[in-house]
């Protein structure tokens, strides 16, 4: 069964109704309440939850710890490739955009890789544009099983695949995926993917289910905040991720929360993500689900990210560079959006141990 279902089971919920009923005794219940349902977490998405943030926050430190410690992944997004077929409106890889165009050889993945590994990290994430005429899964095989010389964990950010290719990734050495539904309102979807096989809503949201059939070790989802209102998109993220985990028990599972960034075209969002509202977000999932990840990328400024990090923050970006080849080749393709923290590897690093956490370059290794 399909997460669809799910969306189509609330797809008539009144969203104002429900958040208009919600009282200051009902949240106090809720932070209190050892498990969640679906209606538990809605509330605490409520604008009358902005109240409580503070024990929310208290609530959500206390389950971070317990099950996941003072520890924080390190990891850097790797560009190999920014061709993209699909015209979607938000997207600086838009086909329609004249931006430079590049795909790293497989000499360049691997000046990149070393560069990359020279800082100590072990775990990077492969990221191409939507292309699969320019980038096919040959491509991408090929670059992992180059990349498994460099590092322990390889996940990919790509288009999204069968399930067959899944396994086929997963075979040459891939145990992370990220795919982003970008907005789980399917009419909005509808409108801002314009062409494009991207346009396939089904496909995109069955993606994630397809990588865990298939033996993918860990799984990150996220909406596009920005493109929808968000309290219904962080509502029906956080119902993914607890479908998923239901399902499928042995995968490790991560939300990511990015915030609309400015990039070429000239694209309007739907509204403005304050500070504050990432904050609930962010809370409320982590009290809902809390053997969940949480995963903050330079989106976010210096400041912000070292503030959300005792709210549940378990994996940070470091040393990013969102141009392909960005590490290390002389000729860069143009960047898919701009990045808030540009701190390296080290500063990150020094940063975590001067707050009392554990960096971690390597969270796991094959055997």
């Amino acid at each position: 069964m399909s997460f669809y279902n799910h969306i189509n089971r609330i797809k008539g919920l009144n969203y104002k109704e429900i958040f208009n009923q919600v009282t200051d005794s009902d949240l106090v219940n809720i932070i209190n309440k050892e498990i969640l349902d679906e209606q538990d977490f809605l509330k605490l998405l409520s604008p009358k939850a902005t109240k409580f943030l503070e024990p929310m926050a208290r609530k959500a430190y206390e389950l971070n710890l317990n099950h996941f410690g003072k520890a924080i992944t390190l990891f850097t997004p790797m560009y190999i490739a920014n061709y993209c077929v699909n015209e979607c409106a938000y997207c600086g890889y838009n086909v329609k955009n004249t931006i430079e165009r590049k795909q790293l050889t497989l000499e360049e993945i691997e000046e990149e890789a070393r560069s990359i590994s020279s800082t100590g990290l072990r775990h990077i994430l492969v990221l191409t544009g939507e292309s699969p005429k320019q980038t096919p899964i040959s491509y991408i095989i090929d670059a992992v099983k180059l990349l498994k010389k460099y590092f322990d964990s390889i996940s990919i950010e790509i288009y999204p695949l069968t399930t067959e290719e899944y396994k086929d990734v997963v075979d040459a050495g891939v145990d992370g995926v990220t795919v982003y539904q970008e907005v789980y309102d399917e009419k909005i979807y509808d409108s801002v993917h314009i062409a494009g096989p991207k346009k396939d809503y089904h496909f995109r949201l069955d993606a994630p289910e397809r990588a865990c059939e298939v033996g993918m070790r860990s799984v990150n989802i996220g909406a596009l905040l920005g493109l929808n209102e968000w309290r219904k998109e962080a509502f029906l993220t956080g119902l993914h991720a607890k479908y998923l985990q239901k399902h499928y028990n042995d995968v490790e599972f991560s939300i990511s929360l990015p915030r609309l960034c400015p990039h070429k075209g000239d694209f309007q969002a739907h509204s403005i993500i304050e500070d504050q509202d990432l904050v609930q977000i962010m809370l409320a999932l982590k009290i809902f689900l809390p053997y969940v990840g949480i995963t903050i990328s330079t989106r976010e400024k210096a400041d912000f990210r070292e503030r959300l990090l005792p709210l549940g923050v378990n994996k940070l970006s470091a040393g990013v560079s969102t141009e392909v080849g960005g590490h290390s080749v002389e000729n860069k393709g143009e960047m898919q959006f701009e990045i808030s923290d540009e701190r390296s590897v080290d500063e990150i690093k020094e940063m975590l141990l001067a707050k009392g956490y554990q960096p971690l370059l390597k969270n796991w290794g094959r055997f």
